[in-house]
């Protein structure tokens, strides 16, 4: 498909500026990968962060959402709410987050819910975490660096 292809198939919104999304369009945004609800662990030397495949207690892996988004911090205090102020101080965003590529002024891929106009296309694309993730109630913390996935950017 073409760049001009997919520009007329996504929503007109989706090439504003960040800041000038609506709330609605800003959560339209997310691919619904579910990678930034995996846990990260940082190499204290050298401040290196490594996904694991371990992924917070609320997030359905089945479905790559929180089970529950609107209150989640009241469950996990240092749930990230991402603003558009954020995302140049999170090296950990997945290279493939749509926040992360508009960001940066990029398109989203072909297989963005928004571009393919289909919600299952991140998953058949192998860019959900559907397929691996554990919930973090699965396995002791201090077991956690055993579940490092170094493949994951």
């Amino acid at each position: 498909m073409s760049e001009m292809q997919k520009q007329k198939k996504a929503p007109a919104w989706v090439n504003k500026p960040l800041g000038q999304l609506s709330k609605h369009e800003w959560e339209r945004l997310c691919d619904g990968c579910g990678r930034c609800c995996l846990h990260k662990l940082a190499d204290s030397e050298t401040g290196d962060i490594y996904y694991t495949s371990l992924a917070c207690q609320l997030l359905d892996t089945e479905l790559c959402r929180c089970t529950e988004y609107s209150c989640r911090r009241q469950y996990v205090p240092e749930c990230l709410t991402l603003t558009v102020e954020d995302i140049p101080n999170l090296p950990w965003l997945p290279l493939t987050c749509a926040y992360r590529l508009r960001y940066e002024n990029k398109p989203l891929p072909d297989w963005h819910p928004l571009i393919s106009g289909c919600e299952e296309s991140v998953h058949e694309a192998g860019i959900s975490v559907r397929d691996y993730a554990l919930s973090e109630t699965r396995v002791p913390e201090a077991e956690w660096p055993e579940y490092v996935i170094e493949w994951l950017k």
